[in-house]
């Protein structure tokens, strides 16, 4: 079994920047690849990024790279988002995830943390 927790959401102006954290447990966590997806309203969830623990590859989605970097503390078990340049279409919940296929399909992560609000005001 995994758990996840989300944590750093908030409000922030355009241009501003956020630190999303997922602090991860589980004995098997290190099996799992780490991924950040989000959800607007009326949206369906996507992909943002994604993350291995053991290697530290990444990929991110085209609308956020550049401006959004994924990264791991092993010691600590956490994977964070750092988001900067933010803009008010990247205003959704923000959910932490993990699944042991490396891919972006939402349907295939197996783990889910319970989501953080970010709200980016123009």
């Amino acid at each position: 079994q995994v758990q996840l927790v989300e944590s750093g959401g908030g409000l922030v102006q355009a241009g501003g920047s956020l630190r999303l954290s997922c602090e991860a447990s589980g004995r098997t966590i290190w099996n799992y690849y780490m991924g950040w997806f989000r959800q607007a309203p009326g949206k369906e969830r996507e992909f943002v990024a994604r993350i291995s623990w053991r290697g530290g590859s990444t990929y991110y989605a085209d609308s956020v790279k550049g401006r959004f970097t994924i990264s791991k503390d092993n010691a600590k078990n956490t994977v964070a988002l750092q988001m900067n340049s933010l803009k008010p279409e990247d205003t959704a919940v923000y959910y932490c995830a993990a699944g042991s296929q490396w891919v972006t399909t939402s349907a295939l992560y197996e783990y889910w943390g319970q989501g953080t609000q970010v709200t980016v005001s123009s």
